[in-house]
């Protein structure tokens, strides 16, 4: 497993956790990161990750709710949502290549989700692709 991925769990877990009530605590979830494979730096990079896409979470919920009306963001399984709001981040405002972000959020998925849920988070983050090509402003409402 790459580094990237590394940092990409830690920062799923961590906003699992910030999802879960614990956003005013990073000094606590970046501790129960110590559990999670990779090294010191690998935590931090994921907490900050994290916290980055915390920070968007109601612009990508916004965005994925437009492309996935039957299934707004309180009925998405926490898991999935923190996915998609990583992957948004990543997307959108982390230099990531689109195909790259979906694909690690697929990977994300198939670990940590249930059987079915990388096929809907690839098709909600890949309309997501589309939209953006034919009319970036749509996405990211700048």
């Amino acid at each position: 497993m790459g580094p990237q991925r590394q940092i990409r769990r830690c920062a799923l877990q961590a906003l699992y956790q910030f999802d879960a009530g614990r956003a005013d605590q990073p000094d606590l979830v970046l501790a129960s990161l110590g559990e999670s494979q990779g090294d010191a730096e690998t935590h931090q990079a994921g907490l900050n990750l994290a916290t980055l896409a915390w920070e968007f979470r109601a612009e990508a919920d916004a965005a994925v709710a437009a492309l996935s009306p039957e299934w707004p963001t309180y009925r998405q399984p926490v898991i999935d949502r923190c996915i998609l709001r990583l992957a948004w981040y990543e997307m959108t405002h982390g230099g990531v290549p689109p195909k790259v972000a979906i694909n690690e959020a697929v990977e994300l998925a198939k670990e940590f989700s249930t059987d079915k849920s990388h096929l809907f988070i690839n098709g909600v983050l890949d309309k997501l692709h589309r939209t953006e090509r034919t009319a970036p402003n749509a996405v990211t409402g700048t």
